[in-house]
């Protein structure tokens, strides 16, 4: 299963539910098991610089070469592009390149 994980900064804080409007088309999208797309409810002691939150999950490469590549993946970047300053992104791999922790109680 491959995570993928973008984190965007508005240029106008005022328009970032703009921002979440036009990333909400992507829910529509067939490919992913999992997708998600929030704001930051911005919390954390050392930087709080992101605003929305995409989060998906994808069976493999396939899966996401397809979501990346469906009409409205291009109609959420044309809506999305001229109101956010930064945009960072993120793919991995869940069983095999990250570390699992498991927590002892």
């Amino acid at each position: 299963m491959i995570r993928h994980i973008v984190l965007f900064t508005a240029k106008d804080k005022a328009r970032i539910d703009q921002i979440v409007a036009g990333l909400s088309v992507l829910a529509t999208i067939p490919h992913a098991h999992r997708l998600e797309i929030a704001r930051n409810r911005k919390t954390d002691e050392i930087g709080n610089d992101v605003d929305v939150v995409v989060y998906a999950e994808f069976e493999n490469e396939s899966a996401l070469a397809a979501y990346k590549a469906h009409e409205l993946y291009q109609e959420s970047i044309r809506r999305v592009r001229p109101l956010r300053e930064l945009r960072f992104a993120a793919d991995y791999n869940v069983f095999s390149d990250a570390v699992l922790a498991e927590r002892h109680r």
